[in-house]
């Protein structure tokens, strides 16, 4: 049977996962009455509660006789290192363009990848039902984006299609027709040659890894050449060709619609899945005893953002989760370093914890929010930029990104006075029709942690923002972080409703009455600049007068509800966010007042 590989890339919210939906339905992949849930390939709970493609997904479908092998990214800049290993396994990419917001930064970031490695793109200009659709508009941008990164000739020649994945039709033409998939899959057969296999022995680079509960650790990859069968013996070879392993394959799977299914033989230019291996992981070379030379394994670009994973050491340490020493978490997080090749785990200076970089607050807030689920406790430090010094100059580089804002024009001048706090520069401004504009900044990583909810705040909740790592440039200089001190309990116990309302002068809370605190554990905001140890365990007194006035009922203003993502913006260099299974709370580094007292006398000490 003849053979396509294809990926579908794109910005995040542009419709990849409901295309591959539609894509199934119509090549028969399914029954005519079986029930099939919406968006398929988003299999975890974590990214159906989201509604974002997190881990890259493998599948496939017959159309004419030939089996298109399909892979389904993430579209957020954070996942972006799951996006650039799959490049390695297809041979074309479908680029689905929203027919309204048109390219943004993370289409500009798989584009580039995609061109680099001289696949074919075919064009797909996605959602042309909207009523703000601008689908010519949009056409001309992807091909200035194109000849802006260096395409080919033959690359910039890309054919177009129109159409909507939700409605379920794809035409070469903006009228239509509006009937089936059938001129994308017929575009694909067409535009998308067979893979380009190699002779010699079985090879096959490793690029998606996964744990299962039953066969083990299961590799993903394309096979370069040769064949294999279950029970067949491998040897597996790291980037440099140093041996890691000799095993034999268990299992040999093949996807085949949304089910992988075990097969009896695979051939060069599939896409298979392989058990039994102990030791190998991404961008490891899975090959024939005989081979010697590993296959070349793309690089993959670094980290920007590292946080401390602490053990939780808090008063109520232990009381809601059942996963709590550091050995666990030690090993929890060397195991997702494995298989996620953008994070990078070590051994901090700390006792007890580990320094977890990532490309962002994002896959660092998922992979706590996984642990969390899992049953672990932790407390996590705030984010901090990972900065690089030049070799030549020896001066210290801090990360930049491109960030592109779209929001309605009567908000510009608060973002704008915004951003330039936060040391960013104004590239490009242009109106983007329905009285919208959109903004493009260079700014610096750390200016940025923690913005999203207040650009929200700031324009309604109209605005969207969308970030990219763009290079690393001089240190900018200091950027003001948070104005407001905090409230910080000088107790444990149970919180009562008539000390919160007795404290609601001084700021906003973000407790509930009956919540248990405890002494260093941050419950609310203070209007000033100063942090405050405030009492929310007093009860009322009671006495034997009883008047209206006394009596006064208590009514407490809505606490502040703290999500993991604002938990992380809004903490600072002396606080943690303690995470169990149940709660995310915020609490100070040093519990004890007194410690905090002398660790401040430290610094200043310091400083002069």
């Amino acid at each position: 049977m003849d053979l396509r590989n294809i990926a579908i890339i794109a910005h995040v919210d542009h419709g990849k996962t409901t295309l591959v939906d539609r894509l199934l339905q119509q090549s028969g992949a399914f029954r005519e009455n079986q029930r099939v849930i919406e968006r398929a390939m988003d299999s975890s709970d974590l990214e159906r509660e989201r509604g974002i493609t997190i881990l890259a997904k493998a599948t496939s479908v017959v159309w004419k006789n030939t089996r298109i092998n399909i892979v389904d990214t993430p579209g957020h800049a954070d996942f972006g290192g799951e996006v650039e290993r799959i490049l390695n396994m297809v041979d074309g990419a479908l680029v689905l363009v929203d027919a309204a917001e048109g390219p943004l930064p993370q289409t500009k970031f798989v584009v580039s990848k995609a061109l680099k490695m001289n696949l074919k793109p075919i064009v797909v200009i996605n959602k042309v039902d909207r009523a703000d659709a601008r689908a010519t508009q949009v056409v001309n941008e992807v091909f200035d984006l194109f000849a802006a990164l260096d395409a080919t000739e033959g690359q910039l020649d890309f054919p177009i299609l129109y159409g909507s994945a939700k409605e379920g039709w794809m035409a070469p033409a903006l009228e239509g027709p509006k009937e089936s998939m059938v001129p994308l899959f017929d575009l694909v057969l067409n535009h998308v040659g067979p893979p380009q296999v190699e002779n010699g022995p079985f090879r096959m680079l490793g690029t998606i890894l996964e744990a299962n509960p039953y066969l083990g650790r299961i590799v993903t990859g394309r096979i370069t050449s040769g064949t294999i069968k279950p029970n067949q013996n491998v040897k597996v070879l790291d980037r440099d060709g140093n041996l890691i392993e000799n095993s034999r394959v268990t299992k040999l799977l093949a996807f085949r619609g949304l089910e992988r299914t075990g097969v009896d033989e695979a051939e060069a230019g599939d896409i298979v899945a392989i058990a039994g291996l102990q030791n190998a992981t991404v961008s490891n070379t899975i090959c024939a005893p005989e081979v010697e030379a590993p296959l070349l394994a793309q690089p993959i670009d670094p980290p920007t953002l590292a946080m401390i994973f602490r053990v939780n050491d808090s008063p109520l340490a232990g009381t809601e989760g059942d996963k709590v020493t550091g050995r666990m978490i030690r090993d929890r997080l060397l195991r997702e370093a494995e298989g996620n090749v953008a994070l990078r785990v070590r051994e901090s200076d700390e006792k007890d914890s580990m320094e977890v970089a990532g490309r962002g607050e994002l896959q660092l807030g998922i992979l706590i929010e996984t642990m969390r689920r899992e049953g672990f406790e932790l407390s996590v430090s705030r984010p901090k930029v990972l900065l690089k010094e030049a070799p030549s100059t020896g001066e210290m580089l801090e990360p930049i990104e491109e960030v592109v804002i779209d929001l309605d024009e009567k908000h510009s001048g608060i973002v704008v006075q915004k951003m330039a706090s936060r040391k960013a520069e104004m590239i490009e401004m242009k109106p983007s029709g329905g009285g919208r504009l959109r903004l493009v900044f260079h700014a610096p990583t750390r200016g940025l942690i923690g913005y999203h909810g207040e650009l929200l705040t700031d324009t309604r909740g109209t605005a969207i923002m969308n970030r990219l790592f763009n290079c690393y440039a001089p240190h900018k200089g200091p950027i003001q972080g948070r104005r407001n001190g905090v409230l910080i309990s000088n107790d444990k116990g149970d919180a009562v409703a008539y000390a919160l309302w007795n404290l609601e002068d001084r700021g906003p809370m973000m407790i509930e009455p009956g919540w248990k605190v405890y002494n260093g554990m941050i419950v609310g905001e203070h209007m000033r600049g100063n942090d405050l140890i405030v009492n929310v365990l007093k009860g009322k007194k009671l006495t034997n007068i009883r008047t209206t006035s006394k009596d006064e009922a208590v009514r407490l203003t809505p606490p502040i509800r703290m999500t993991l993502e604002k938990a992380l913006a809004y903490i600072e260099d002396d606080e943690l966010v303690e995470v169990t299974p149940k709660s995310i709370r915020l609490r100070k580094k040093l519990l004890d007042e007194n410690d905090r007292k002398k660790e401040e006398r430290k610094k200043e000490a310091e400083t002069v």
